[in-house]
């Protein structure tokens, strides 16, 4: 690994294995919360207009061009970029950035993506989000720095601080606040003030016995209602991820991850469980952290064949078989999230920010 001397999300070097997945199965990661992540609408929309041919095979795409052509910061223009190379619309440049695929070779030396000073190409002055609200440009990075810090202490969040460092106003910062405390990254202390806790062992397990109190029963309301594509693409994500063990990076882990308790238990058709699970979901948003810094941690991660029983009793009709596998899992786990917090508080020191203070 890179020298882990800043832990700032924007700025975290990727795992070191190569994450390839493509092909049918290589869909998006789904948020959990009511409107997709920012890199997720970004990759829709540039995967769309690669598709429709109104951005050429060829065409070279930047992250600070695409930051800036969305009005966005670099880290969800570069987690679309990430998305787009893993689906295959996309494959690293022999220089910087990335080319659009395309059968025809010769054709990649089509001009790059556009900066503020260049005039676009014909189709990409479509590719912007029309209705992007303001806290939506800035939130994924937001998250992402808050997340790169909580392996290491408890941080108090300062609104106005926050507002004056991305040049947004108060509104805006408290719009970026509200979803944090709905994906349950922030909570309020007794006087009112935001403060992101610490992924301590006490926290760890707090959040992991409210996860197999509550998920165990949202698989089994679930199962039923669960479309037979889903549980087949998940057992084929298994089942390569198992038999490439050695090659699969932090990107897949996270994604299987998601299929599993995100996705799958979205279709429990219960809104208020579902919304008690999303209050716990800051350990599971830690993950893409975790598994970005410790993809070596085990020899083969142990989670997959896990993942995999549970697909298999639901496939076969057992929802409470897969429930009791499902809550195994998840106790097993605990002290797996340990240990990654514990490698990455060893290997690494985490960068100051004007909007947020230890505690």
């Amino acid at each position: 690994m890179a020298s882990p001397r800043t832990t700032s999300a924007s700025r975290l070097p990727g795992s070191s294995r190569r994450d390839d997945g493509a092909g049918e199965n290589a869909t998006p990661a789904v948020s959990s919360g009511p409107a997709p992540r920012l890199y997720e609408r970004v990759f829709r929309i540039i995967a769309g207009q690669i598709e429709d041919g109104a951005i050429a095979g060829g065409t070279r795409l930047r992250e600070s061009a695409i930051a800036a052509q969305f009005g966005i910061s670099r880290a969800p223009a570069r987690q679309a970029l990430t998305e787009l190379e893993r689906c295959g619309f996309v494959e690293k440049s022999a220089g910087r950035g990335y080319a659009v695929c395309s059968e025809d070779d010769a054709a990649r030396a089509a001009p790059e993506t556009p900066t503020p000073d260049t005039p676009a190409p014909a189709g990409w002055q479509d590719i912007r989000l029309v209705s992007m609200s303001s806290w939506e440009r800035i939130y994924g990075e937001v998250e992402d720095e808050i997340i790169a810090r909580i392996s290491f202490a408890s941080w108090r969040l300062n609104e106005a601080k926050l507002a004056r460092h991305y040049a947004v106003s108060r509104t805006v910062a408290r719009d970026v606040i509200g979803r944090l405390q709905q994906r349950g990254v922030l909570r309020k202390d007794e006087r009112s003030r935001w403060y992101a806790p610490q992924l301590s062992p006490e926290h760890i397990g707090e959040l992991y016995e409210l996860r197999w109190i509550l998920e165990p029963q949202a698989l089994i309301k679930a199962a039923p209602n669960v479309p037979a594509g889903l549980i087949a693409r998940m057992r084929r994500n298994l089942e390569d991820a198992i038999a490439n063990a050695d090659e699969i990076g932090g990107a897949t882990l996270d994604r299987l991850e998601e299929e599993l308790h995100v996705e799958l238990l979205g279709y429990c058709g219960n809104t208020t469980l579902m919304q008690a699970i999303a209050l716990q979901q800051s350990l599971l948003i830690a993950h893409r952290f975790l598994y970005r810094w410790t993809p070596s941690l085990f020899v083969s991660e142990p989670f997959l064949p896990e993942h995999l029983a549970i697909v298999e009793h639901i496939e076969r009709g057992r929802p409470e078989a897969a429930a009791q596998e499902l809550e195994e899992h998840l106790r097993v786990s605990r002290d797996r999230a340990i240990a990654r917090v514990d490698a990455v508080i060893r290997q690494a020191i985490p960068e100051k920010l004007p909007y947020l203070e230890p505690l």
